[in-house]
């Protein structure tokens, strides 16, 4: 890609280095143009500076953009568990361990993968350029989350229903598995959440700019030393439920990144993942209107580790 130049107006005189590149540069994320700036990719009057580094009058900047890498994203015969399907959208229950949409190390596959090959062409949701990496992808799912999800088969779908989740229209309750005993029957939990302020791959209450962020509980059954909780989301944060269970004190079995190693085991029993399935979505259908609910139930390694914790052979 050919070096562009770019020079500060008495407009952006004072601000950031990072803020001022990336209002000319709006395909490049703030996370891309910190590393550009601290890998001599983007320059002061031919030096290195900070991404911090407020900018003066006439100063040059100069940025040497590296081409970025076209990964083909291929159909493959993945099964797939699908609850409902007609011309407009899909309806499925994903599996504990499938990606959502490739990504860096994780270009096959995925659930999209998957998509194209039993449904070929879907619309993007990613951003100009993304091709098919995000086809039909209305919302997401941890790779280790469980459950209903909904895809969109034509562009009208995709984007009525991605107001749905905008707007939050969209209804959706979790099955939890929780370490130690809730005592309260239900309640409400509100705390912002943003990136982690020194683990930039983790999200925290504890954070420079938290943004909004609702989970109410209700306790479903309560074990020896274990909860079952469903949890209903107001808002759809990264990692929301995992956060807000663990600030709670009660973070997810088998989800050690937020509740370490001692929520992987539960008595003589291994945990073999993290305990959180998207038990139910309710929706509006993106073309006749009708209000629709979908059900699946969790898949059979959380309903083993239940069944244990109940006593049940």
């Amino acid at each position: 890609m050919p070096i562009t130049t770019l020079t500060v107006t008495e407009k952006h005189v004072g601000k950031r280095l990072d803020i001022f590149i990336a209002h000319f540069e709006a395909a490049l994320s703030r996370s891309r143009i910190q590393e550009m700036i601290k890998g001599g990719l983007a320059l002061v009057n031919g030096k290195i500076e900070k991404p911090g580094y407020k900018v003066k009058l006439g100063e040059a900047i100069t940025l040497d953009v590296p081409e970025k890498k076209v990964y083909a994203v291929l159909p493959e015969p993945i099964p797939l568990d699908v609850i409902f399907e007609d011309g407009h959208m899909i309806v499925l229950n994903k599996p504990p361990g499938l990606v959502v949409h490739p990504a860096p190390g994780n270009y096959t596959g995925t659930l999209v993968n998957a998509l194209l090959y039993h449904y070929g062409s879907l619309p993007s949701s990613g951003p100009p350029g993304s091709g098919r990496e995000r086809a039909g992808i209305v919302h997401r799912l941890d790779k280790d989350t469980s459950g209903v999800m909904v895809v969109a088969r034509t562009p009208e779908a995709l984007r009525a229903l991605s107001a749905q989740f905008k707007n939050r229209i969209v209804r959706k309750h979790y099955l939890a598995l929780v370490a130690g005993v809730i005592k309260k029957g239900s309640g409400t939990i509100e705390a912002g959440l943003g990136r982690h302020v020194k683990d930039r791959k983790k999200i925290s209450v504890h954070t420079h700019k938290a943004r909004e962020a609702v989970s109410l509980f209700k306790v479903k059954e309560r074990f020896k030393n274990a909860t079952l909780v469903d949890v209903e989301i107001k808002t759809g944060r990264t990692h929301q439920i995992r956060v807000h269970l663990a600030h709670i004190g009660h973070p997810l079995l088998g989800d050690d990144v937020y509740g370490g190693p001692g929520v992987m085991k539960r008595g003589d029993q291994d945990i073999p993942r993290q305990m959180l399935h998207a038990e139910s979505l309710s929706l509006v259908h993106p073309v006749t209107g009708h209000p629709l609910t979908f059900i699946a139930p969790p898949p059979r390694d959380m309903a083993t580790v239940i069944d244990r914790l109940r006593g049940t052979p």
